[in-house]
Protein backbone atom coordinates (compact mmCIF):
# COMPACT_ATOMS: atom_id res chain seq x y z
CA UNK A 1 0.00 0.00 0.00
CA UNK A 2 1.06 3.67 -0.81
CA UNK A 3 1.36 5.68 1.84
CA UNK A 4 0.80 9.78 1.98
CA UNK A 5 3.56 9.59 4.37
CA UNK A 6 6.39 7.94 6.87
CA UNK A 7 4.27 6.36 9.15
CA UNK A 8 5.97 7.46 12.07
CA UNK A 9 5.84 3.60 14.42
CA UNK A 10 3.78 0.17 13.76
CA UNK A 11 6.64 -1.83 11.07
CA UNK A 12 8.83 1.54 11.51
CA UNK A 13 9.94 0.42 15.40
CA UNK A 14 11.18 -3.53 13.61
CA UNK A 15 13.15 -1.74 11.12
CA UNK A 16 14.71 0.66 13.93
CA UNK A 17 15.14 -3.00 15.84
CA UNK A 18 17.00 -4.06 12.17
CA UNK A 19 19.45 -1.15 11.81
CA UNK A 20 20.46 -1.20 15.42
CA UNK A 21 21.20 -4.93 14.44
CA UNK A 22 23.16 -3.47 11.64
CA UNK A 23 25.11 -1.31 13.04
CA UNK A 24 26.24 -3.51 16.00
CA UNK A 25 27.21 -6.37 13.23
CA UNK A 26 29.02 -3.77 10.88
CA UNK A 27 30.80 -0.37 13.06
CA UNK A 28 30.93 -2.93 16.62
CA UNK A 29 32.87 -5.69 15.01
CA UNK A 30 34.47 -2.94 12.77
CA UNK A 31 35.95 -1.60 16.20
CA UNK A 32 36.47 -5.13 17.69
CA UNK A 33 38.62 -5.86 14.91
CA UNK A 34 41.35 -4.14 16.67
CA UNK A 35 41.21 -6.61 19.60
CA UNK A 36 43.22 -9.08 17.38
CA UNK A 37 46.11 -6.58 16.20
CA UNK A 38 48.37 -8.33 19.14
CA UNK A 39 47.46 -11.63 18.12
CA UNK A 40 48.30 -10.59 14.27
CA UNK A 41 51.51 -8.87 15.60
CA UNK A 42 52.70 -12.04 17.40
CA UNK A 43 51.64 -14.87 14.86
CA UNK A 44 52.96 -13.00 11.55
CA UNK A 45 55.65 -11.20 13.17
CA UNK A 46 55.02 -8.06 12.16
CA UNK A 47 55.17 -4.48 12.89
CA UNK A 48 52.14 -1.98 14.21
CA UNK A 49 52.03 -0.14 11.49
CA UNK A 50 51.41 -3.39 8.42
CA UNK A 51 49.17 -4.89 10.99
CA UNK A 52 46.90 -1.49 11.87
CA UNK A 53 46.45 -1.34 7.78
CA UNK A 54 43.72 -4.13 8.51
CA UNK A 55 41.60 -1.85 10.33
CA UNK A 56 41.63 1.01 8.18
CA UNK A 57 40.74 -1.40 4.79
CA UNK A 58 38.17 -2.09 6.44
CA UNK A 59 36.90 1.56 7.63
CA UNK A 60 37.82 2.49 4.42
CA UNK A 61 35.87 0.00 1.99
CA UNK A 62 32.66 0.02 3.91
CA UNK A 63 32.37 3.80 3.12
CA UNK A 64 34.05 3.81 0.13
CA UNK A 65 31.77 1.39 -1.14
CA UNK A 66 28.81 3.13 0.38
CA UNK A 67 27.48 4.05 -2.65
CA UNK A 68 27.47 0.94 -4.07
CA UNK A 69 25.25 -0.19 -1.34
CA UNK A 70 22.85 2.51 -2.21
CA UNK A 71 22.88 1.62 -5.71
CA UNK A 72 22.07 -1.95 -5.12
CA UNK A 73 18.96 -0.97 -2.53
CA UNK A 74 17.63 1.56 -5.05
CA UNK A 75 17.23 -0.83 -7.92
CA UNK A 76 16.97 -4.69 -6.55
CA UNK A 77 15.44 -3.94 -3.26
CA UNK A 78 17.19 -3.24 0.02
CA UNK A 79 16.37 -6.45 1.47
CA UNK A 80 18.80 -8.04 -1.35
CA UNK A 81 21.18 -5.86 -0.68
CA UNK A 82 21.48 -6.53 3.21
CA UNK A 83 21.43 -10.30 2.78
CA UNK A 84 23.89 -9.86 0.24
CA UNK A 85 26.17 -8.02 2.30
CA UNK A 86 26.19 -10.77 5.54
CA UNK A 87 26.88 -13.35 3.08
CA UNK A 88 30.21 -11.52 2.04
CA UNK A 89 30.76 -9.85 5.20
CA UNK A 90 30.43 -13.52 7.00
CA UNK A 91 32.67 -14.78 4.05
CA UNK A 92 35.30 -12.40 5.08
CA UNK A 93 35.20 -13.38 8.06
CA UNK A 94 35.15 -17.03 7.46
CA UNK A 95 38.35 -16.52 5.19
CA UNK A 96 40.37 -14.29 7.28
CA UNK A 97 40.20 -17.94 9.76
CA UNK A 98 42.22 -19.74 7.51
CA UNK A 99 45.03 -16.56 6.93
CA UNK A 100 48.39 -17.52 6.24
CA UNK A 101 49.87 -13.55 5.84
CA UNK A 102 48.34 -10.19 6.47
CA UNK A 103 47.89 -9.75 2.62
CA UNK A 104 45.29 -12.47 3.37
CA UNK A 105 43.86 -10.51 6.10
CA UNK A 106 44.35 -7.35 3.91
CA UNK A 107 41.85 -8.91 1.28
CA UNK A 108 39.77 -11.18 3.07
CA UNK A 109 39.29 -9.28 6.63
CA UNK A 110 39.62 -5.50 4.84
CA UNK A 111 38.18 -5.28 1.17
CA UNK A 112 35.61 -8.18 1.11
CA UNK A 113 34.34 -8.24 4.79
CA UNK A 114 34.62 -4.33 4.38
CA UNK A 115 32.56 -4.28 1.14
CA UNK A 116 29.35 -6.58 2.58
CA UNK A 117 29.88 -3.83 5.39
CA UNK A 118 28.90 -1.44 2.60
CA UNK A 119 25.94 -2.82 1.37
CA UNK A 120 24.68 -3.20 4.45
CA UNK A 121 25.23 -0.04 6.42
CA UNK A 122 23.67 2.85 4.15
CA UNK A 123 20.68 1.48 2.90
CA UNK A 124 19.70 -0.32 6.67
CA UNK A 125 20.27 3.91 8.03
CA UNK A 126 17.99 5.46 5.26
CA UNK A 127 15.42 2.86 5.52
CA UNK A 128 14.45 4.37 8.91
CA UNK A 129 14.68 7.96 7.49
CA UNK A 130 11.54 6.26 5.13
CA UNK A 131 9.37 4.98 7.96
CA UNK A 132 9.87 8.39 10.96
CA UNK A 133 9.36 12.24 9.84
CA UNK A 134 8.46 13.22 13.42
CA UNK A 135 10.32 11.16 15.57
CA UNK A 136 13.00 10.92 13.28
CA UNK A 137 16.00 11.75 15.12
CA UNK A 138 14.66 9.51 18.03
CA UNK A 139 14.31 6.66 15.51
CA UNK A 140 17.90 7.21 14.59
CA UNK A 141 19.30 7.63 17.85
CA UNK A 142 18.50 4.57 18.95
CA UNK A 143 19.06 2.78 15.77
CA UNK A 144 22.79 3.91 15.82
CA UNK A 145 23.52 3.60 19.26
CA UNK A 146 24.28 0.07 18.10
CA UNK A 147 27.56 0.71 17.53
CA UNK A 148 28.15 1.95 21.17
CA UNK A 149 26.42 -0.84 22.70
CA UNK A 150 28.00 -3.17 20.69
CA UNK A 151 31.43 -2.43 21.36
CA UNK A 152 30.84 -2.21 25.11
CA UNK A 153 29.41 -6.01 24.70
CA UNK A 154 31.33 -7.70 22.06
CA UNK A 155 34.87 -6.04 23.25
CA UNK A 156 35.03 -8.43 26.33
CA UNK A 157 33.18 -11.55 24.57
CA UNK A 158 35.62 -11.11 21.54
CA UNK A 159 39.24 -11.33 23.93
CA UNK A 160 37.12 -14.54 25.76
CA UNK A 161 36.41 -16.43 22.28
CA UNK A 162 40.36 -15.61 21.56
CA UNK A 163 41.57 -16.53 24.88
CA UNK A 164 39.58 -19.69 24.71
CA UNK A 165 39.56 -20.89 20.70
CA UNK A 166 42.59 -18.59 19.44
CA UNK A 167 42.12 -15.84 16.93
CA UNK A 168 41.40 -18.61 14.41
CA UNK A 169 37.98 -19.53 16.21
CA UNK A 170 37.56 -16.27 17.24
CA UNK A 171 37.33 -14.80 13.80
CA UNK A 172 35.03 -17.89 12.60
CA UNK A 173 32.69 -17.51 15.29
CA UNK A 174 32.51 -13.90 14.69
CA UNK A 175 31.56 -14.59 10.77
CA UNK A 176 28.67 -17.23 11.90
CA UNK A 177 27.65 -13.91 14.32
CA UNK A 178 27.67 -11.58 10.95
CA UNK A 179 25.17 -13.69 9.28
CA UNK A 180 22.68 -12.11 11.64
CA UNK A 181 22.44 -9.43 9.13
CA UNK A 182 20.17 -11.51 6.51
CA UNK A 183 17.54 -11.57 9.14
CA UNK A 184 18.27 -7.94 9.50
CA UNK A 185 17.34 -7.48 5.60
CA UNK A 186 14.60 -9.72 5.91
CA UNK A 187 13.29 -7.02 8.48
CA UNK A 188 13.23 -4.23 5.68
CA UNK A 189 9.94 -4.23 4.22
CA UNK A 190 10.09 -1.73 1.67
CA UNK A 191 7.38 1.19 2.11
CA UNK A 192 5.76 3.17 -0.99
CA UNK A 193 5.74 6.86 0.12
CA UNK A 194 3.93 9.53 -1.87
CA UNK A 195 6.63 11.62 -2.68
CA UNK A 196 8.44 8.48 -4.20
CA UNK A 197 5.67 7.36 -6.49
CA UNK A 198 4.92 10.79 -8.13
CA UNK A 199 4.99 10.97 -11.85
CA UNK A 200 7.57 12.37 -14.02
CA UNK A 201 4.89 15.42 -15.41
CA UNK A 202 3.66 15.95 -11.83
CA UNK A 203 7.71 15.93 -10.89
CA UNK A 204 7.96 18.51 -13.82
CA UNK A 205 5.43 20.89 -12.80
CA UNK A 206 7.37 21.77 -9.47
CA UNK A 207 10.96 21.97 -11.08
CA UNK A 208 11.46 25.57 -11.82
CA UNK A 209 12.77 24.95 -15.97
CA UNK A 210 11.90 26.63 -19.23
CA UNK A 211 8.39 25.47 -20.61
CA UNK A 212 10.33 24.09 -23.99
CA UNK A 213 12.17 21.85 -21.65
CA UNK A 214 9.37 20.42 -19.68
CA UNK A 215 7.54 19.84 -23.02
CA UNK A 216 10.73 17.64 -24.51
CA UNK A 217 11.72 15.62 -20.83
CA UNK A 218 7.16 14.51 -20.69
CA UNK A 219 7.85 13.21 -24.54
CA UNK A 220 11.15 11.51 -23.49
CA UNK A 221 8.85 9.61 -20.68
CA UNK A 222 5.54 9.17 -22.46
CA UNK A 223 7.71 7.50 -25.12
CA UNK A 224 9.48 5.27 -22.78
CA UNK A 225 8.32 1.57 -22.27
CA UNK A 226 9.05 2.15 -18.64
CA UNK A 227 6.00 4.49 -17.71
CA UNK A 228 3.74 2.07 -16.65
CA UNK A 229 5.63 1.09 -13.68
CA UNK A 230 3.80 3.12 -11.09
CA UNK A 231 6.70 3.60 -8.93
CA UNK A 232 9.41 3.82 -11.16
CA UNK A 233 11.88 6.70 -10.39
CA UNK A 234 11.22 9.38 -12.99
CA UNK A 235 14.66 9.04 -14.84
CA UNK A 236 17.20 7.26 -13.21
CA UNK A 237 19.98 9.83 -13.96
CA UNK A 238 17.82 11.78 -11.31
CA UNK A 239 18.84 9.74 -8.48
CA UNK A 240 21.94 11.51 -8.09
CA UNK A 241 21.21 15.08 -9.38
CA UNK A 242 20.96 16.41 -5.86
CA UNK A 243 24.96 16.36 -6.31
CA UNK A 244 24.33 19.35 -8.12
CA UNK A 245 22.61 20.67 -5.49
CA UNK A 246 24.27 23.66 -3.92
CA UNK A 247 23.03 22.84 0.02
CA UNK A 248 24.55 19.48 -0.62
CA UNK A 249 28.01 20.80 -2.09
CA UNK A 250 28.58 22.45 0.75
CA UNK A 251 27.15 19.41 3.38
CA UNK A 252 29.80 17.24 1.06
CA UNK A 253 32.60 19.46 2.07
CA UNK A 254 31.99 20.09 5.42
CA UNK A 255 31.83 16.41 5.71
CA UNK A 256 35.38 15.49 4.57
CA UNK A 257 36.80 18.01 7.36
CA UNK A 258 34.57 16.61 9.97
CA UNK A 259 35.55 12.81 9.11
CA UNK A 260 39.12 14.25 9.80
CA UNK A 261 38.70 15.51 12.30
CA UNK A 262 36.81 12.90 14.61
CA UNK A 263 39.20 10.01 13.21
CA UNK A 264 42.49 10.33 14.94
CA UNK A 265 41.68 10.74 18.30
CA UNK A 266 40.19 7.55 18.74
CA UNK A 267 43.11 6.15 17.57
CA UNK A 268 45.63 8.29 19.63
CA UNK A 269 43.41 8.87 23.06
CA UNK A 270 45.09 6.05 24.91
CA UNK A 271 48.63 6.69 23.58
CA UNK A 272 48.30 10.44 24.58
CA UNK A 273 47.11 9.42 28.07
CA UNK A 274 49.91 6.72 28.45
CA UNK A 275 52.25 9.68 27.62
CA UNK A 276 50.69 11.85 30.23
CA UNK A 277 51.24 9.56 32.97
CA UNK A 278 48.03 7.98 33.16
CA UNK A 279 48.17 4.20 33.81
CA UNK A 280 46.79 1.45 31.16
CA UNK A 281 44.10 0.79 33.21
CA UNK A 282 42.66 4.16 33.45
CA UNK A 283 43.65 4.69 29.91
CA UNK A 284 41.70 1.81 28.75
CA UNK A 285 38.67 3.32 31.42
CA UNK A 286 38.77 6.70 29.21
CA UNK A 287 37.64 4.74 25.93
CA UNK A 288 35.06 2.95 28.55
CA UNK A 289 33.67 6.50 28.93
CA UNK A 290 33.77 7.53 25.70
CA UNK A 291 32.18 4.39 24.50
CA UNK A 292 29.03 4.27 26.93
CA UNK A 293 28.88 8.71 26.89
CA UNK A 294 28.50 7.94 23.28
CA UNK A 295 25.48 5.56 23.30
CA UNK A 296 23.63 8.35 25.47
CA UNK A 297 24.81 11.01 23.68
CA UNK A 298 22.45 8.66 20.30
CA UNK A 299 19.82 8.34 21.98
CA UNK A 300 19.18 11.34 24.18
CA UNK A 301 20.23 14.03 21.69
CA UNK A 302 17.77 12.39 19.22
CA UNK A 303 15.10 12.81 21.33
CA UNK A 304 15.98 16.18 22.34
CA UNK A 305 15.65 17.27 18.25
CA UNK A 306 12.66 15.69 18.24
CA UNK A 307 10.80 18.09 20.74
CA UNK A 308 8.91 21.15 18.76
CA UNK A 309 11.35 23.49 20.59
CA UNK A 310 14.17 22.16 18.52
CA UNK A 311 13.13 20.42 16.05
CA UNK A 312 13.30 23.33 13.49
CA UNK A 313 16.93 24.14 14.43
CA UNK A 314 18.37 19.98 14.01
CA UNK A 315 20.37 21.78 10.98
CA UNK A 316 22.02 23.86 13.92
CA UNK A 317 21.90 21.40 16.61
CA UNK A 318 24.18 19.39 14.14
CA UNK A 319 26.75 22.28 14.12
CA UNK A 320 26.76 22.93 17.48
CA UNK A 321 27.84 18.84 18.07
CA UNK A 322 30.39 19.27 15.71
CA UNK A 323 31.88 22.24 16.69
CA UNK A 324 32.00 21.61 20.00
CA UNK A 325 34.05 18.21 19.32
CA UNK A 326 36.26 20.28 17.75
CA UNK A 327 36.83 22.53 20.94
CA UNK A 328 36.92 19.57 22.98
CA UNK A 329 39.95 18.52 20.55
CA UNK A 330 42.03 21.86 20.72
CA UNK A 331 41.68 21.84 24.88
CA UNK A 332 43.09 18.58 25.07
CA UNK A 333 46.67 19.07 24.58
CA UNK A 334 46.28 21.12 28.39
CA UNK A 335 44.65 17.89 30.04
CA UNK A 336 47.50 15.77 31.38
CA UNK A 337 45.99 14.17 34.43
CA UNK A 338 43.99 11.57 34.90
CA UNK A 339 41.06 13.91 36.67
CA UNK A 340 40.91 16.20 33.94
CA UNK A 341 40.57 13.73 30.89
CA UNK A 342 37.54 12.00 32.39
CA UNK A 343 35.28 15.44 31.56
CA UNK A 344 36.96 15.71 27.97
CA UNK A 345 36.10 11.74 27.27
CA UNK A 346 32.36 12.45 28.99
CA UNK A 347 31.94 15.55 26.60
CA UNK A 348 33.64 14.55 23.57
CA UNK A 349 31.41 11.26 23.65
CA UNK A 350 28.44 12.98 24.40
CA UNK A 351 28.68 15.47 21.28
CA UNK A 352 30.34 12.70 19.03
CA UNK A 353 27.26 10.40 19.62
CA UNK A 354 24.71 13.46 19.27
CA UNK A 355 25.82 14.65 15.80
CA UNK A 356 26.45 10.74 14.30
CA UNK A 357 22.67 10.30 14.75
CA UNK A 358 22.13 13.59 13.19
CA UNK A 359 24.13 13.06 10.10
CA UNK A 360 21.30 10.99 8.07
CA UNK A 361 18.82 13.66 9.87
CA UNK A 362 20.25 16.48 8.05
CA UNK A 363 21.29 14.83 4.87
CA UNK A 364 17.03 14.07 4.35
CA UNK A 365 16.97 17.84 5.33
CA UNK A 366 18.78 18.93 2.07
CA UNK A 367 17.80 16.13 -0.42
CA UNK A 368 14.46 15.14 0.87
CA UNK A 369 13.19 11.25 1.82
CA UNK A 370 13.03 9.72 -1.61
CA UNK A 371 16.71 11.07 -2.62
CA UNK A 372 17.92 9.53 0.86
CA UNK A 373 19.43 6.50 0.46
CA UNK A 374 21.62 7.78 -2.65
CA UNK A 375 22.85 10.58 -0.21
CA UNK A 376 23.81 8.90 2.31
CA UNK A 377 25.85 6.48 0.29
CA UNK A 378 27.42 9.49 -0.87
CA UNK A 379 27.97 11.18 2.21
CA UNK A 380 29.50 7.68 4.04
CA UNK A 381 31.69 7.43 0.56
CA UNK A 382 33.23 10.93 1.40
CA UNK A 383 34.14 8.83 5.60
CA UNK A 384 36.34 6.71 3.68
CA UNK A 385 39.28 8.85 2.33
CA UNK A 386 39.45 11.33 5.32
CA UNK A 387 39.39 7.80 7.58
CA UNK A 388 42.52 6.45 5.33
CA UNK A 389 44.22 9.55 5.65
CA UNK A 390 44.24 11.05 9.07
CA UNK A 391 45.31 8.94 11.09
CA UNK A 392 48.73 8.76 9.56
CA UNK A 393 49.18 11.96 9.25
CA UNK A 394 48.41 12.74 12.97
CA UNK A 395 51.19 9.97 13.69
CA UNK A 396 53.60 11.72 11.13
CA UNK A 397 53.06 14.87 13.08
CA UNK A 398 53.70 13.20 16.13
CA UNK A 399 56.73 11.67 14.75
CA UNK A 400 58.23 15.41 13.44
CA UNK A 401 57.11 17.34 16.30
CA UNK A 402 57.97 15.11 19.39
CA UNK A 403 54.20 15.79 20.99
CA UNK A 404 50.48 15.47 19.77
CA UNK A 405 50.09 19.37 20.53
CA UNK A 406 50.04 19.75 16.74
CA UNK A 407 48.11 16.06 15.58
CA UNK A 408 45.18 17.34 18.11
CA UNK A 409 45.21 21.20 16.90
CA UNK A 410 45.01 19.99 13.63
CA UNK A 411 41.49 17.60 14.41
CA UNK A 412 39.91 20.45 16.10
CA UNK A 413 40.49 23.20 13.57
CA UNK A 414 39.21 20.72 10.99
CA UNK A 415 35.90 20.31 13.15
CA UNK A 416 35.55 23.82 13.69
CA UNK A 417 35.61 24.69 10.40
CA UNK A 418 33.23 21.84 9.03
CA UNK A 419 30.32 23.29 11.45
CA UNK A 420 31.28 27.12 10.35
CA UNK A 421 31.31 26.22 6.93
CA UNK A 422 27.32 25.13 7.28
CA UNK A 423 26.79 27.96 9.38
CA UNK A 424 27.58 30.56 6.92
CA UNK A 425 25.77 28.87 4.09
CA UNK A 426 22.96 28.89 6.16
CA UNK A 427 23.18 32.34 7.00
CA UNK A 428 23.62 32.74 3.18
CA UNK A 429 20.35 31.27 2.50
CA UNK A 430 18.76 33.32 4.54
CA UNK A 431 19.72 36.74 3.62
CA UNK A 432 18.95 35.56 -0.17
CA UNK A 433 15.98 34.87 1.00
CA UNK A 434 15.07 38.38 2.68
CA UNK A 435 16.28 39.70 -0.53
CA UNK A 436 13.58 37.71 -2.30
CA UNK A 437 11.11 38.79 0.00
CA UNK A 438 12.09 42.40 -0.70
CA UNK A 439 12.12 41.69 -4.45
CA UNK A 440 8.11 40.42 -4.08
CA UNK A 441 7.56 43.55 -3.11
CA UNK A 442 7.78 44.96 -6.55
CA UNK A 443 3.91 45.11 -8.63
CA UNK A 444 6.20 44.45 -12.06
CA UNK A 445 7.74 41.37 -10.88
CA UNK A 446 4.34 40.53 -8.80
CA UNK A 447 2.14 39.94 -12.26
CA UNK A 448 5.02 38.39 -14.16
CA UNK A 449 4.82 35.32 -11.27
CA UNK A 450 1.74 35.56 -10.81
CA UNK A 451 0.44 35.48 -14.69
CA UNK A 452 3.15 33.28 -16.46
CA UNK A 453 5.37 30.77 -14.78
CA UNK A 454 7.99 31.34 -17.83
CA UNK A 455 8.75 34.91 -17.01
CA UNK A 456 8.83 33.37 -13.49
CA UNK A 457 11.64 31.49 -14.85
CA UNK A 458 13.63 34.15 -16.74
CA UNK A 459 13.07 36.71 -13.52
CA UNK A 460 14.67 33.99 -10.84
CA UNK A 461 16.80 31.38 -12.93
CA UNK A 462 19.48 31.09 -10.06
CA UNK A 463 16.13 29.99 -7.44
CA UNK A 464 16.36 26.22 -5.93
CA UNK A 465 13.20 24.74 -5.06
CA UNK A 466 12.72 26.19 -1.70
CA UNK A 467 13.79 29.86 -2.89
CA UNK A 468 11.31 29.58 -5.54
CA UNK A 469 8.37 28.00 -3.43
CA UNK A 470 9.13 31.13 -0.59
CA UNK A 471 8.68 33.70 -3.35
CA UNK A 472 5.65 32.04 -4.89
CA UNK A 473 4.12 32.34 -1.50
CA UNK A 474 4.91 35.50 -0.35
CA UNK A 475 4.04 36.94 -3.93
CA UNK A 476 0.44 35.50 -3.57
CA UNK A 477 -0.30 36.64 -0.17
CA UNK A 478 0.86 40.03 -1.49
CA UNK A 479 -1.73 39.59 -4.39
CA UNK A 480 -4.47 38.96 -1.98
CA UNK A 481 -4.18 41.80 0.60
Amino acid sequence: ARHTGPPDGGWGWMIVAGCFLVTICTRAVTRCISIFFVEFQAYFGQDYARTAWIHSIVDCATMLCAPLGSLISNHVSCQVGIMLGGLLASTGLILSSFATSLEHLYLSLGVLTGLGFALCYSPAIAMVGKYFNKRKALAYGIAMSGSGIGTFVLAPVVQLLIEQFSWRGALLILGGFVLNLCVCGALMRPISLKEDCKTAPESLEQRYVPETEKQDLKRMFICSPLWPHECLCYCSWKEYDFLLMPGFMVLAVSVLFMAYGCSPLFVYLVPYALSVGVSHHQAAFLMSILGVIDIIGNITFGWLTDRRCLKKHRYFCYLFAVGMDGLCCLFLPMLQSFPLLVPFSFTFGYFNGAYVTLIPVVTADVVGTSLLSSALGVVYFLHAIPYLVSPPVAGWLVDTTGSYTASFLLCGFSMIFSSALLCFARLAKKIKRTHLRSLAGNTALKEHIWTNGTIAYSVTAELDQKDAEFLAVDTNSFSNR
